[in-house]
């Protein structure tokens, strides 16, 4: 594994919920991050068919880009009774044909097609976020770490914080929705903790463990 011997990344990311939430993760260690949003970097097609792929195609852009690390995240909502459904493609699933995002409306398709499936009760909708994050070089050198949270998905949904498909998730073992939590209940991880809550902190954990000095 290459340690990160430099504060200075890019985040490659448009997603402006994205870019907080991993600002909020690498901002305790001290990092002078733009995102690749920031830059006006173009923003790569992710034509990848794994988070892992996608996750890299969007890192290399932006280190090679910027001559700096640069570090991305793809991240995906995987339900069971939907054959693991919108999984790479759950950012498509909210588009609209002017190519605006609608999660609104994508949160009412994932409720749809499982009720059309006629899974209504919380044992037939098991569902877990994925997050890859990618860390990567100017030479080319990536690094990847995967985090998982699973969950249930609920109906209506619930809270207005997060971002995406946070208010219809409920994680295992919690009574909330990521939309009902805070940014800090959400990740459940700061430097030092043993535990992480989310998909993405969980990734974060694992990189902060292998690339950094922390």
């Amino acid at each position: 594994m290459r340690k990160l011997e430099t504060k200075t990344i890019v985040v490659a990311s448009h997603n402006a919920g994205k870019i907080a939430e991993i600002a909020d993760l690498i901002g305790p260690f001290g990092f002078s991050a733009k995102s690749a949003k920031d830059l006006g970097f173009v923003e790569p097609e992710e034509a990848g068919t794994t988070f892992e792929q996608n996750a890299a195609i969007k890192a290399l852009a932006s280190a090679k880009a910027s001559g700096l690390p640069a570090l991305s995240d793809d991240s995906g909502l995987v339900i069971d009774a939907l054959g693991g459904a919108p999984g790479v493609y759950t950012a498509n699933w909210a588009e609209r044909e002017d190519g605006s995002r609608d999660f609104q409306m994508a949160m009412a398709k994932v409720d749809k097609a499982l009720q059309d499936k006629g899974a209504s009760e919380p044992d037939a909708r098991r569902a877990h976020f994925v997050s890859v994050l990618c860390l990567a070089w100017p030479d080319g050198h990536t690094e990847f770490f995967r985090g998982e949270v699973e969950g249930t998905i609920i109906w209506p949904p619930r809270g207005t914080s997060g971002f995406g498909y946070d208010p219809i998730f409920q994680p295992k073992g919690h009574a909330t929705s990521f939309g009902e939590m805070s940014a800090e209940e959400k990740h459940g991880w700061k430097p030092g903790d043993v535990q992480a809550l989310s998909h993405r902190a969980r990734a974060f954990k694992i990189f902060v463990e292998t690339c950094l000095d922390a």
